[in-house]
C-alpha cells in the first residue's frame, strides 16, 4: 500500500495527492512547488519518499478504485505528455520525441495518462499510466 503521511490538515496519501497535483498543475510540476501547498508536507518527506517506493499502474489502482465517484457523465481522458529532459544525458528512457507543447522535437521521457473525470462533482482521479519504453515492451501485447 502507498504511504499515508499525518499533516496538519489530517492524512494524505502522497503518492495520489502528488499525481493529483502534477494533474492539476499547469506550469510548476516541482516537489517543492507542491510541498509549499500542502501544509505540514515538506520537500524532503516527499522526495525521500518517491526515491524509495517503486509506483506501478497497479498499486494507483488499487488505491484510487474505492475512492472513484462514478458517474453516467463521467469518462475516461488518455493524455500523452512528454517530460521534457533536453538537458540530460545519461536518464534511462530518455529519447527525442515530438512535444506538442513545444511544436517540436524534443529530448524527453513519454507517459501516458488515464483518468477518471466526473463532472458533475468536478473530480478526477488517475486510475493508470505508461512510461513510454518501445526497447523494454512486450512485442507480444
Amino acid at each position: 500500500m502507498l504511504q499515508v503521511v499525518n499533516t496538519e490538515l489530517g492524512e494524505m496519501n502522497l503518492t495520489i495527492g502528488y499525481c493529483q497535483y502534477l494533474l492539476s498543475s499547469q506550469i510548476n510540476y516541482t516537489l517543492t512547488n507542491f510541498a509549499e501547498h500542502k501544509e505540514g508536507i515538506s520537500h524532503d518527506t516527499i522526495n525521500r519518499y518517491l526515491c524509495k517506493e517503486k509506483i506501478t499502474p497497479k498499486i494507483v489502482w488499487e488505491n484510487v478504485q474505492d475512492k472513484i465517484v462514478v458517474s453516467e457523465n463521467g469518462c475516461i481522458l488518455f493524455d500523452d505528455s512528454v517530460m521534457d529532459k533536453r538537458y540530460s544525458n545519461k536518464i534511462e528512457l530518455v529519447r527525442r520525441q515530438y512535444s506538442g507543447n513545444e511544436h517540436g522535437v524534443v529530448k524527453g521521457i513519454g507517459v501516458v495518462n488515464c483518468v477518471y473525470v466526473n463532472p458533475d462533482t468536478e473530480q478526477f482521479w488517475v486510475i493508470d499510466f505508461r512510461i513510454y519504453d518501445p526497447e523494454g515492451m512486450d512485442k507480444a501485447s
